[in-house]
């Protein structure tokens, strides 16, 4: 198969066909064309020699040359395709390093096999750039809907026809009572797109949150326009679902823009889903009412946040729980999904219960500290006093406040809370010292004797033991495991120690053992703490 004159414009030819056809630039099948081309001339004249084809794009005509480069003396290599400047004086005047010395060689007489070889070189070629354009195509579209082909089923997964390419959509994308048959057509979600070794990999879904927000951006122009914002989204694939909207234009209403008229809006993305009930909820910055909407068709009396621990307790009215929970808790899992945090559900009667159970416990310490009857350590429960610290130290006009209490009693009832204060901190101190606490965090400010009971019966004796603990170590945290949120117990949690507190106090410790710069405490807190962790 020698490339004659008669044949030379079918190279431009088929390049042009095979380009159409597989949709990419006609210069990358001219370029394999090429770079197969060489590697048939190598095998004719020899491995080791730099051939190299050029087809002239006009009229087709391939040119086979020899290149030999210009190296240094030690650095000749190959003396097919490499020569010294002392030798490149034979074609060259003034060779310098570098210089090219081109040869022009006769044309190659390709038989069978290096024939075949040159058609597997090209159709590897065409095939890895198809499936550049298709990656590159694929990829800008991530996260939007595309409309495809059942193609086929393989161990229930579906092959989507998706136009220049393939998606799969894997069975757990599926909502779950879909069945589909050879050519239906099929409405998806592009949720990743991969560049692997067999191509790039469009990844399907029906049950992602954001195919239902896009189905809905879609069907209300006021949210593609950008006048209503999507907040949140959560779903129960084909069975509910929730969705939170905002609206920047006072004189629309976000909810009533996506229901549509009599329904028509919501109604167009529950047939697409298969039926999916979708609650759709007005958005709000304020997490309590935000919650109390999330929480609808239940009815919420009383919300209670803890930001720290990422929880939240809401009660209800004993007849609204089953509703408020819902079937197999899915009421309430999709409005923690939609909230992000943790939500326990308790009826009035079982918050009235802790609260009550808490009263007492309040009572009875301050009967037993104080060494008052009930009614007076009722009256001051009843007045917000949680603790005996807070007894002694506040103001005295504040119990003077309480009705029938007077001077005297109100300085008496100081002069107990602190003396009672003074004797437990001499017992801590004592039992702290008696475990091995040091002086160097005895004398640390900040912490009471308490705490160094605390921190003793922990292990941490030595401002140095203290210095290498963590912030939630000290103060306790959350962590999330598997997707469950699992609580750190602090060795200081039970002193209402912050997480900034357990910071400082770390932070101050390594400054005094020279851990830390004090200069680098100008810096974000995150930064110096993983700075002076790893150094310890």
């Amino acid at each position: 198969m020698a490339i004659t004159s008669a044949n030379q414009l079918e190279l431009l030819q088929t390049a042009e066909a095979v380009a159409r056809e597989k949709m990419i630039d006609p210069e990358l099948v001219i370029e394999a064309m090429e770079d197969s081309l060489a590697r048939a001339a190598k095998s004719r004249y020899g491995a080791e020699m730099d051939i190299r084809v050029k087809i002239d794009r006009k009229t087709g005509r391939a040119s086979f040359t020899r290149v030999r480069t210009v190296v240094e003396d030690e650095a000749v290599e190959n003396h097919h395709a490499q020569v010294t400047a002392k030798q490149a004086k034979t074609w060259l005047a003034d060779p310098q390093i570098g210089d090219e010395i081109i040869d022009e060689v006769p044309p190659v007489d390709l038989g069978r096999i290096a024939a075949q070889s040159a058609k597997q070189v090209i159709l590897q070629k065409v095939r890895e750039a198809e499936r550049d354009r298709q990656f590159e195509e694929f990829r800008d579209r991530k996260g939007t809907i595309i409309n495809g082909a059942v193609k086929r089923e393989e161990y229930g997964n579906v092959i989507v026809d998706i136009g220049r390419g393939e998606g799969i959509l894997r069975r757990n994308e599926k909502i779950g009572r879909e069945a589909y048959r050879i050519g239906d057509r099929i409405r998806c979600y592009i949720k990743d797109v991969r560049r692997e070794p067999r191509g790039p990999q469009v990844f399907l879904s029906r049950t992602d949150p954001q195919f239902m927000a896009e189905l809905f951006k879609m069907e209300v122009p006021e949210i593609y326009d950008g006048i209503i914002e999507i907040k949140a989204v959560a779903r129960d694939p084909g069975s509910r679902a929730k969705i939170a909207v905002i609206s920047y234009d006072n004189s629309i209403d976000p909810v009533g823009a996506c229901v549509g008229m009599r329904g028509s809006r919501v109604q167009a993305v529950v047939n697409e889903l298969q039926g999916e009930k979708i609650d759709i909820i007005p958005w709000n910055q304020d997490q309590a009412t935000f919650l109390v909407n999330a929480l609808q068709p239940a009815e919420v009396s009383k919300v209670v946040i803890d930001e720290e621990a990422g929880k939240i307790e809401v009660v209800v009215p004993d007849e609204q729980l089953s509703l408020a929970i819902g079937r197999r808790g899915q009421n309430v899992r999709l409005a923690s999904q939609l909230t992000g945090l943790d939500i326990d559900i308790l009826t009035e009667a079982e918050e009235s219960q802790r609260r009550q159970a808490e009263f007492a416990e309040r009572t009875k310490l301050f009967m037993d500290t104080l060494d008052v009857d009930e009614m007076m350590a009722q009256l001051l429960v009843s007045e917000g006093f949680t603790n005996l610290e807070e007894v002694a130290y506040v103001d005295l006009d504040e119990l003077l406040s309480i009705d029938g209490f007077d001077e005297d009693t109100a300085a008496e009832l100081q002069a107990r809370a602190r003396d009672f204060l003074e004797a437990a901190n001499a017992k801590a101190m004592e039992n702290a010292r008696g475990m091995g606490v040091e002086d160097s965090l005895v004398e640390f400010e900040g912490l009471t004797p308490q705490m160094l009971e605390a921190l003793a019966m922990d292990g941490i004796k030595t401002l140095e033991d203290f210095a290498t603990c963590a912030d939630w170590e000290l103060a306790g945290g959350w962590t999330t495991e598997k997707g469950q949120r699992k609580k750190d117990e602090g060795v200081l949690e039970k002193f209402n120690m912050s997480l900034e507190e357990a910071q400082t106090l770390i932070m101050t410790a390594r400054v005094m053992l020279g851990w830390v710069d004090p200069a680098d405490l100008e810096k974000p807190q995150d930064d110096v703490a993983e700075d002076a962790e790893a150094e310890v």
